[in-house]
């Protein structure tokens, strides 16, 4: 009998209209790496005494339904995580290529619906309500550029067939590599970087009402939160200074394909803890800048990221 492949295995996700209502309609075949999205139901023991010591039968739990997808960043199918992290952006056209911009900060953040395909067994789970609660990446000199995508989704059902008919498909032609990367700091480029995290969480808060079914009513969007961790070669003085100072600085982190085809992530207000300058043997001294970034002083977005391609809208 066929037995299942991630090689086989497929990825299709909507945006609902409805949160926690997979649409009839409309899917795209998302490009990823791995996935841990999906449903679980623990067993909670029994409790009950009197009765050898041999237990009786443990009890259903609560259900939990969300995980991870690891993807590629690339100039089109990443918008879809983008617009699930920050909400739906302002887009504009010129000549047929599109700049979309996010902004962090919005109240209401849309949900997906969800879909993995498995049709050796056949098997197609279905995960409705899904919200970004996480978006992470490394910018550093080599290996694959690829973001983690932390979901909380409301629940799960499952079919023998698709229930995302024909998904429309991005093209990859369009990813980004790690030498495409660049940082710049207060608008100048910024050197002797070995490696930069970027995590921007939601904050979601899991609804856990009482319900006949076991699902969440919902997760709402929490303080939302933007962190990174930027390892630098020590070679002079200049952001140490900042950081003890407590100066704010500006960090732009950009990967540029050419002009129709680039991912810039602007954040205008970033703090910076003193480090300690730490000697671990005879090679190069490295510094680690734990940073978090805050609003603007004007209120302006924490965050924008801005997105330029060939896509119309998302």
């Amino acid at each position: 009998m066929p037995r299942a492949t991630g090689a086989r295995s497929q990825l299709a996700a909507a945006f609902e209209s409805t949160y926690g209502t997979a649409p009839a309609s409309g899917y795209l075949q998302m490009p990823f790496v791995r996935s841990t999205l999906g449903s679980e139901q623990p067993l909670e023991d029994s409790e009950l005494l009197g009765y050898g010591r041999d237990p009786l039968d443990a009890d259903q739990g609560p259900i939990s339904a969300g995980g991870d997808i690891v993807v590629p960043i690339d100039a089109e199918s990443f918008g879809i995580w983008l617009k699930g992290a920050f909400g739906t952006p302002t887009t504009t056209e010129v000549t047929g290529v599109y700049t979309h911009v996010f902004e962090s900060g919005s109240w209401n953040l849309p949900s997906l619906s969800i879909e993995r395909a498995f049709p050796e067994v056949p098997y197609y789970p279905m995960n409705s309500g899904c919200k970004v609660d996480r978006l992470s990446w490394t910018m550093q000199r080599s290996g694959k550029l690829q973001a983690t995508v932390g979901l909380i989704a409301q629940g799960e059902t499952t079919a023998t067939s698709t229930q995302a008919g024909t998904p429309t498909e991005y093209s990859i032609d369009s990813r980004f590599n790690h030498f495409q990367g660049a940082i710049m700091l207060d608008g100048s480029a910024m050197g002797n970087v070995i490696s930069n995290e970027l995590t921007y969480s939601n904050n979601l808060d899991r609804v856990e009402t009482i319900r006949a079914d076991g699902k969440i009513d919902g997760a709402d969007e929490g303080m939302g939160m933007l962190s990174g961790r930027t390892v630098v070669r020590f070679a002079e003085t200049t952001l140490l200074t900042k950081a003890s100072a407590g100066t704010p600085v500006a960090l732009v982190f950009s990967h540029t394909i050419d002009a129709d085809a680039s991912l810039t992530i602007t954040v205008p207000r970033v703090l910076l803890p003193k480090p300690k300058v730490q000697i671990e043997g005879p090679a190069g001294v490295q510094v680690t800048y734990e940073w978090q970034a805050a609003q603007q002083s004007n209120g302006d977005a924490m965050v924008t990221a801005t997105l330029v391609n060939e896509v119309a809208s998302y």
